[in-house]
């Protein structure tokens, strides 16, 4: 694409992309984000190209949306990468354009069918299709687990070429850039964002507008715009999505944010174990700035800005965003004491503009919609939509997108189907290691910044792991204190200090050791955490612990108590015995046992020492006769 220049070019390029779009009869588009490329959609993307290239110029039936008219026309075919579509379970998947069936669990042998089927003869191949209580949805709009999302920040992944930025452009890409760098001032784009309520998507809920005023009015003219792309919880996947899928309408709310607070420098950090999102991003950015959309002099304005990619280590404590910057420096990702702010001195010591991948993916939305239809959205504190990996327990996984403030109910049981196999629900983790449990109590409760926080949670950068009754809370507890005290950068005695000291409680209670004075000194030593440590994800760290203490202290008692773990993950509290009933007295058990735990008479029923067994399943193993059980 030669470099834009002025707004006719523009409004040329834009027309020129379109048709382009609507060159081809029949789209493919192959989901090419991280998870369906690990199940092999690479390969069918290949196969389908290859079929494309065989039928160039094919005549082939089409039938036209609402209409019974059988159209023969030239085989126009176009195969596309697109980003994520989000039912992630069911990937690699595949959707076809005019008729947007979308096929799950494809393989590459698949494609042939896929192909001679429903792109030579508009026929559905329903065996391909999703299936629920006996109803095939051809379409991906018509599946419960898309019907009951709104899709914004993720409406063109999955629906657009993730490496091409003239089907951005297609799709209304870049508009919301023209629009402020051509009649809206500075301080108007940034109005407009304040009005909105855009809060930030990282975790905090941080006023968006705010943010950016505040870097607006230093002195300091040097200023920059920073992308947090980190996206350290354990699960979590949203922002990686973008990146992967829908690069330009992060790049184009940096290049917004940048106008507004006159940055002419902007940096994305991104872990380096994103390597799809990084190589998306620096095609991106390549694209952008061949077109004119990035550096010098955009689109004839004047103004010009640059972005630069920085890869991070995989360090969690880099979410942070002064450990970010330090990070982004050079120096090693540790935080800082504040004040100073970030937005009075952040990257290199300059205000900086800070924020994540999905709140930078929003700002184009609201600049061309208006800060009114945002509010419309939600509830008016918490407006707009928030992006969640569902995962756990829940029948559907997968990427979702739901208006702020919606039911944690719905969620879990409108479009993650409920729990597999039916089992009861136990609680929602939600906001990853930094944050708590939510219980059935909670199922109305309404997913934002407020409603949460008065629940003792939050919503982090948007994890939810469904867990059922089979689940242990104390081994989850565990689970995430033993992540968080990893990744404690050790700057801080609250936090190195802390948090090791209380995994060193929770791996007692665990194996079988701990006492009640435990979980008073747990609950002190989260407390303290909470009240003294350095940065907000210090600050969090203890709120796994806190929020199961309060809502599953007697699962806490069992273990300390009756050295008792009902769900029988905690292998340490499990008891092996023997059922008389059905033991032979073969003694085969007890000659497999390693630490001769097992004693009997030959036929008659062995029995378990409990004190000498070390729980190694042998006897389990080894009984012919299913004899040996264990007792949670």
């Amino acid at each position: 694409m030669n470099r834009i220049t002025n707004v006719s070019e523009l409004d040329a390029a834009v027309k020129q992309a379109e048709e382009m779009l609507h060159a081809d009869s029949h789209r493919i588009l192959v989901c090419a984000g991280t998870g369906c490329l690990a199940g092999g959609s690479q390969k069918i993307y290949d196969r389908f190209c290859e079929m494309a290239k065989q039928s160039e110029g094919v005549k082939v039936e089409f039938v036209p949306e609402a209409e019974d008219t059988v159209i023969k026309e030239s085989c126009h075919v176009g195969v596309k990468k697109s980003g994520c579509h989000g039912f992630c379970e069911m990937g690699p998947l595949v959707r076809i354009e005019p008729y947007n069936y979308i096929y799950i669990k494809v393989k590459e042998e698949d494609c042939e069918e896929i192909f001679n089927e429903t792109i030579l003869h508009g026929r559905p191949v329903e065996r391909l299709m999703y299936h629920k209580d006996g109803v095939v949805y051809r379409q991906q709009e018509e599946i419960p687990f898309y019907k009951k999302q709104t899709r914004l920040v993720l409406k063109n992944c999955g629906h657009i070429d993730a490496e091409n930025i003239n089907e951005y452009l297609a799709v209304g890409g870049y508009q919301a850039l023209r629009k402020v760098l051509f009649t809206m001032e500075p301080s108007e784009v940034i109005q407009v964002i304040s009005d909105s309520n855009l809060r930030g998507r990282g975790g905090g809920g941080f006023p968006t507008g705010y943010k950016w005023q505040q870097v607006a009015r230093q002195a300091e003219k040097i200023r920059y715009v920073v992308c947090n792309g980190d996206e350290g919880d354990p699960g979590a996947f949203m922002d990686r999505s973008v990146m992967e899928g829908d690069p330009h309408k992060m790049l184009e709310g940096m290049i917004i944010a940048a106008y507004a607070v006159g940055a002419q420098e902007g940096y994305v950090y991104v872990r380096a174990e994103y390597p799809l999102a990084v190589s998306r991003l620096k095609t991106a950015i390549a694209q952008a700035e061949e077109a004119g959309f990035l550096g010098e002099n955009i689109l004839g304005s004047g103004f010009s800005f640059h972005i630069h990619i920085n890869r991070g280590a995989g360090a969690f404590v880099c979410g942070e965003g002064s450990a970010l910057t330090a990070s982004i420096e050079g120096q090693r990702g540790m935080p800082r004491t504040k004040p100073p702010r970030t937005v009075e001195q952040g990257l290199f010591a300059k205000p900086t503009v800070l924020n994540n991948v999905e709140t930078y993916a929003n700002v184009s939305m609201i600049i061309l919609n208006g800060a009114d239809w945002y509010k419309s959205i939600g509830p008016e504190k918490s407006p707009g939509t928030k992006a969640f990996a569902l995962t756990g327990s829940v029948k559907n996984t997968g990427l979702i997108e739901v208006p702020m403030g919606t039911k944690l109910r719905e969620i879990v049981y409108d479009i993650g189907g409920g729990l597999k196999d039916d089992i009861p629900l136990k609680a929602v983790q939600i906001g990853g290691p930094s944050g708590g449990c939510l219980v059935t109590d909670d199922l109305e409760v309404s997913l934002d910044f407020d409603s949460l926080k008065s629940k003792g949670a939050m919503i982090g950068s948007g994890g939810l792991v469904v867990m059922d009754e089979n689940t242990c809370l104390v081994e989850v507890a565990r689970f995430f204190m033993n992540f968080t005290q990893n990744e404690s950068c050790g700057k801080c005695v609250p936090c190195r200090e802390g948090t090791k000291r209380m995994l060193e409680i929770l791996e007692r209670i665990v194996a079988g050791n701990g006492t009640l004075e435990d979980l008073d000194l747990l609950e002190e030593l989260g407390q303290a955490i909470t009240d003294t440590a350095l940065c907000g994800l210090g600050k969090s760290a203890a709120l796994p612990v806190l929020s199961t203490l309060k809502n599953f202290r007697q699962e806490y008692i069992e273990h300390v108590v009756d050295k008792r773990c009902r769900t029988g993950n905690c292998k340490a509290l499990v008891r092996y015995k023997i059922d008389p009933e059905a033991c032979k007295g073969c003694s085969k058990c007890a000659r497999n046992c390693p630490v001769g735990a097992i004693t009997g008479e030959i036929r008659k029923p062995f029995v378990i020492d409990t004190a000498k067994c070390i729980k190694c399943g042998a006897c389990i193993d080894n009984c012919a006769f299913h004899a040996v059980y264990t007792e949670n």
